[in-house]
């Protein structure tokens, strides 16, 4: 196809700033038609992007037939449904994180993709800023070293201070979300684990809501070692004095130390030479060099940078951190 027109399945504040704008700045892409089930929102985001064409209604969307190319962009309670209806007419798929609420819904989906020989990616978008490409590069390089273990604090108060929505309530209710917070923000840190390292071989971890302040647990850990030998560990807390709040990833090599916050704009090397801090600017719709990948990938000129199947380890570790 020589030009991706897409469609947005929930253009709520998720691609407010940072991907609907995207899809407008990028050689051979265009947004042309958006839904949301509140018609007056709906016509509303249209009008503010100058969006060709609204709907209420997702088969509308769907059925659109300059449409090739779907942005599913609501809760992840109904990312499966979606995807499926957007294969089954042959468009392209773009999937918010996390992929799914399960491990299973995202198996399904997989089948479905495999199934049709279908196109579809996820969004896992800092795969592609190049702050964490500069720490893939260190790791390659060997800059602190073989890598012995990674430490991960995501420490919270009840409002977390690292990005969220307006009227976010649903991310807390897992009937919707999966589960609460963590299901929201640790898919992007799990996954560049999974980015960084490679094939794991084994994860566990527990869950617990310490709080009781909304349906969904608000302490998880967890341990994933990868076949390198690589040990990570993780603690996500959404229930700490905002005094003691975190968000550090620590890469801890035996020549030095890498580190950063998943939420920030710095990277840290430390090593016997000394320590070294190298600071970075997000893009402006900081999905947009992602975008520039799948783009390239529905057009049949790259790789997927987000499989399906790449999704579903993720959500397999996620479900062995929370399941009881």
């Amino acid at each position: 196809m020589s030009a991706i027109k897409w469609g947005i399945i929930g253009c709520g504040d998720v691609t407010e700033r940072k991907s609907g704008q995207a899809y407008n700045k990028i050689a051979d892409s265009g947004l042309v038609a958006v839904m949301r089930r509140d018609a007056e929102k709906a016509a509303d985001y249209a009008r503010r992007h100058n969006v060709p064409r609204w709907y209420s209604d997702a088969e509308q969307l769907l059925t659109d037939a300059e449409v090739n190319a779907v942005s599913i962009a609501t809760p992840p309670s109904s990312h499966l449904e979606y995807a499926e209806r957007a294969i089954a007419k042959g468009l392209n798929v773009y999937v918010e994180k996390p992929v799914t609420r399960n491990a299973a819904e995202a198996e399904t989906m997989a089948k479905v993709v495999h199934e049709s020989g279908a196109k579809l990616t996820v969004a896992h978008y800092r795969r592609a800023l190049p702050m964490f490409l500069h720490v893939k590069q260190l790791l390659e390089n060997n800059i602190v070293g073989k890598v012995r273990t990674v430490q991960i604090r995501m420490w919270q108060n009840r409002e977390p201070k690292v990005p969220t929505y307006p009227g976010t309530n649903w991310r807390l209710d897992p009937e919707i979300s999966g589960g609460g917070y963590f299901h929201d923000l640790a898919p992007h840190q799990l996954d560049l684990m999974l980015y960084f390292f490679g094939e794991p071989v084994h994860y566990t971890g527990y869950s617990l809501n310490q709080a009781n302040m909304s349906p969904a647990d608000d302490n998880v850990s967890g341990t994933i070692v990868f076949k390198s030998g690589i040990v990570v560990n993780g603690n996500w807390a959404f229930n700490v004095a905002e005094s003691e709040m975190a968000d550090t990833c620590e890469i801890v090599g035996n020549k030095g130390k890498i580190t950063f916050p998943f939420f920030g704009t710095w990277v840290s090397v430390k090593t016997d030479a000394g320590e070294e801090t190298m600071n970075f600017t997000h893009p402006e719709h900081i999905q947009q060099p992602m975008i520039e990948k799948i783009i390239a990938f529905f057009k049949d000129e790259g790789p997927n940078p987000c499989t399906i199947d790449e999704a579903v380890v993720l959500m397999k570790i996620i479900d062995s951190f929370t399941i009881k």
